[in-house]
């Protein structure tokens, strides 16, 4: 439960490294990536979502065991987006500066799902309403 609880954690926090700096750079993009961003909703959208996928990879990391569920769609969530890069890669439609986060991504997928499989091992009680653990 530990590695499941750093890896999300680390997640969380690279993803907030990443993504809050882009909330004030849409100038900059549009000077050193062009064309200039032309749907800003588009744009502040992915972030706005990306955003909360990190809150959500931290509250998981709080109660691995709890949240195991929600392991699958942030698996889904990094190798999705992994598969789509190295498509748009192989189409020559994103520049290759693009790798490095492409793989941070890849390798946290990979880390999802060695979490997912680790804690497959422990069971969380079941918990009435009136706080009484449940017999399995």
């Amino acid at each position: 439960m530990k590695f499941a609880s750093r890896v999300y954690t680390a997640a969380g926090i690279i993803g907030l490294i990443e993504i809050v700096p882009l909330f004030f750079a849409e100038d900059y993009l549009n000077r050193t990536m062009p064309p200039t961003i032309t749907h800003p909703d588009m744009f502040y959208g992915f972030l706005c979502v990306t955003l909360v996928w990190q809150i959500l990879f931290l509250m998981l990391a709080r109660d691995p065991l709890r949240y195991r569920p929600m392991m699958i769609p942030t698996m889904l969530e990094k190798f999705t987006y992994v598969v789509t890069m190295a498509l748009l890669f192989s189409q020559q439609r994103v520049p290759l500066d693009m790798l490095p986060p492409v793989a941070i991504d890849a390798v946290l997928g990979i880390f999802f799902v060695l979490a997912y499989l680790r804690t497959a091992d422990s069971t969380v009680p079941s918990v009435a309403r009136d706080g009484r653990t449940l017999a399995s």
